[in-house]
């Protein structure tokens, strides 16, 4: 099993309103979908990407983690979740070799999200369709690993430069959901407050990705056992996709098709 970091969500092990979040972000991403083959870019331990398995749809996730996709291949396999260790900025797979993508809580990772976007549209066939889930910046709270937030103008920017029909709407959240995020950020804000001197912005962010690592999982055990395991009754259903986006939409969710190839003759 992949080490609780921050990175990413673990079942039983992250407060159940972001484990909850993320499933929804897939859930809404499944009702999408049609037959064809699909890559899951960042798939993890593939709990939800094991989800997008079907009669006529063939699933790779795919990774770079490597602990999380070992553990993926051993609890998914059976469901016919492909998984391989890849580089979600240069991926190792032939172009136009899929009818359908997902990328849940990555783009906002990468200091140039353009190689990964791009990267989307290169994998993706004519026809292709697309799915981008990410933070809506004036929504998220402080997490070393999200170096570039976005909001809906400037997704729809990036994402324009690669498909030709881009539609972004909101995942959000119950008024449950809302309290529950202001709750358990209003206990984060006093642990950072302990920073008197903002000593972890000034430090290589390295250094602050490590010492958060091994601080998150002792907090959650402190000051959150009451988050976890199902005791605050938030699930996938407090949350849904909505046309309409404003500061306390809690991401961004965009639909894209018609992924335009640059390198090739006669595309723009």
């Amino acid at each position: 099993m992949a080490d609780l970091t921050g990175e990413r969500p673990l079942p039983g092990r992250t407060p159940d309103s972001l484990l909850a979040f993320h499933v929804a972000g897939y859930r809404e991403v499944r009702l999408r979908l049609g037959p064809g083959r699909l890559l899951d870019v960042g798939c993890g331990e593939g709990f939800a990407s094991a989800g997008f398995a079907a009669p006529g749809r063939e699933v790779l996730g795919v990774d770079y983690e490597y602990n999380a996709l070992s553990s993926a291949r051993k609890q998914y396999s059976e469901s016919g979740l492909q998984v391989a260790a890849m580089d979600a900025t240069k991926l190792g797979l032939p172009r136009g070799g899929f009818d359908w993508a997902c990328s849940s809580h990555l783009i906002e990772h990468f200091y140039t999200p353009e190689d990964h976007v791009s990267e989307v549209a290169r994998v993706l066939k004519p026809s292709g369709t697309a799915f981008f889930i990410t933070p809506n910046e004036p929504a998220d709270f402080e997490n070393p690993f999200h170096v570039y937030p976005f909001r809906k103008d400037s997704l729809q920017k990036l994402l324009g430069r690669y498909f030709s029909s881009v539609w972004i709407g909101g995942l959000d959240g119950s008024s449950a959901v809302k309290e529950d995020f202001a709750r358990r950020r209003s206990r984060a804000r006093k642990l950072l407050a302990l920073d008197i001197f903002g000593i972890r912005r000034k430090i290589p962010r390295s250094w602050y990705v490590a010492t958060y690592e091994k601080i998150l999982p002792l907090a959650y055990r402190l000051v959150a056992r009451q988050d976890v395991g199902g005791l605050t009754g938030i699930s996938e259903d407090d949350f849904y996709v909505t046309n309409e986006i404003d500061d306390t939409t809690l991401a961004l969710f965009a639909m894209v098709s018609k992924p335009i190839h640059y390198d090739l003759p006669g595309t723009r």
